[in-house]
């Protein structure tokens, strides 16, 4: 008897030790998502990502504007080309300059020139290509950002109903430890009345402990559950755990979800984005072989000393140039961005065919969690009327020991199950409508 009393004893130190040992954290599931938007880190990535893409876009302007630089260049030299012409920029030339001595021999001569350049790009077919290119790429990521709050909004759901049935699976290895601490109490009082054997009393004795090694196996679920919510609400979870506000559902309800692929699922709207800029590139890669007409202008200013503006000139200007041969090198640009594209193609065809395909299994997984709910809650039924009239039999001296721990863990076990396959369901029906969307 005194072994009995320390193990209810044991039971109450562990279920109080898990309610008290450590900080819990009250969370609802209509703040979730908002928490996830702020600080979930592969949100961030997604958003950097698409930033990445916005700038190499917006560095395609440069079609458009100018590129304007301004320099300022001092030299000393006493070359004859460079001591004459300098003297000419800066409009310091006399008739004594044009000694042929001089000329051949000058003296150290010192120059400063500051210059203000103007390249205005016309007419640049294969850059305009590679603009559409660059905004399809953008428009990808950006699309590709948005399906991944929906993938987190779809995790963040699917860890909270872990939680939930974390918690609901202590609550259910909780209640059956206290039966089974109480079926030990009554079997210890019919061991010691002398009506059952010691056979009975360590049997039962053995599956308390089974229980209480469950419990304790749930409330390390709880912890883990509470751990991966915490990594995607990026938080530090440090010595407490996440309860939620809101408790597990135990009844499913019945939707009609359309279950064709839609083509405005935003990664495969994405895809499409990405296999548009691989077409892009290979009009540009063709276009390289078109002449490319920039404009150009100059602004000088020269002078003997430093920062000086004595002399001023001017340069205006338009070039057409036409690469005709560079080597092969736009000719293999042009195959392989032609492959790339090739490859973009086949690859969307074969995502469209792998989403369909998951799509179908989905809906399978759906009628089967369905039937697997409507089952586990007719076991659980019987299960629970089962428990009764051998709990009852047995309080009368008229059931074995063995068959009322075999009723009692089937019912346990039958309520875990399902709770499981209500889970199961409520999450297949949100993964399908995901995969729908």
């Amino acid at each position: 008897m005194k072994k009995i009393n320390v193990i209810i004893l044991l039971a109450t130190i562990s279920i109080s030790y898990y309610s008290y040992g450590q900080d819990t954290l009250s969370i609802s599931k209509v703040d979730l998502w908002q928490k996830v938007a702020d600080k979930n880190l592969q949100i961030k990535i997604a958003n950097q990502e698409f930033k990445s893409a916005q700038a190499d876009y917006r560095q395609s302007n440069s079609l458009f504007l100018p590129n304007i630089t301004a320099s300022h260049t001092a030299i000393a030299t006493n070359n004859p080309l460079m001591a004459f012409g300098s003297k000419l920029n800066q409009a310091t030339i006399t008739a004594s300059d044009f000694n042929p001595e001089l000329l051949n021999n000058p003296n150290r001569t010192t120059n400063f020139a500051t210059k203000i350049e103007i390249l205005q790009p016309i007419i640049n077919v294969d850059g305009l290509y590679g603009r559409q290119a660059a905004r399809a790429k953008m428009n990808a990521f950006e699309l590709q950002r948005e399906r991944t709050k929906e993938y987190l909004e779809l995790e963040v759901n699917k860890s909270f109903m872990e939680l939930q049935l974390a918690y609901k699976a202590v609550a259910v290895l909780e209640k059956a430890t206290a039966t089974g601490v109480e079926n030990l109490k009554l079997v210890g009082n019919y061991f010691k009345q002398g009506i059952l054997q010691k056979t009975d009393l360590l049997s039962v004795q053995v599956r308390v402990n089974e229980i209480k090694n469950q419990l304790q196996y749930a409330k390390t679920n709880v912890q883990n559950a509470s751990d991966y919510l915490a990594f995607l609400l990026n938080e530090d979870l440090t010595g407490a755990v996440y309860k939620p506000a809101e408790g597990l559902e135990n009844t499913i309800t019945l939707k009609t979800i359309n279950t064709s692929l839609s083509a405005n699922r935003k990664d495969i709207q994405a895809m499409e984005q990405s296999t548009e800029a691989y077409q892009k590139m290979l009009q540009s890669s063709k276009t390289t072989f078109l002449p490319r007409l920039n404009a150009f202008g100059s602004y000088e200013l020269y002078d003997d000393t430093l920062f000086g503006t004595n002399a001023k000139g001017y340069v205006v200007g338009a070039q057409l140039v036409w690469n005709v041969f560079d080597g092969y090198k736009s000719i293999g640009k042009m195959e392989k961005a032609k492959a790339d594209f090739q490859k973009a193609k086949i690859e969307i065809q074969q995502y469209k065919a792998k989403s369909q395909l998951e799509l179908n299994k989905a809906n399978r997984q759906l009628n089967d969690a369905e039937n697997k709910v409507g089952l586990s809650m007719l076991d659980l039924e019987q299960s629970q009327e089962a428990y009764r009239i051998r709990s009852n039999r047995f309080a009368q001296g008229l059931e074995k020991t063995t068959d009322l721990l075999q009723s009692e863990t089937q019912l346990f076990k039958k309520e875990l199950e399902y709770l499981q396959a209500v889970f199961e369901y409520n999450y297949t029906q949100e993964y399908l409508q995901f995969l729908t969307k």
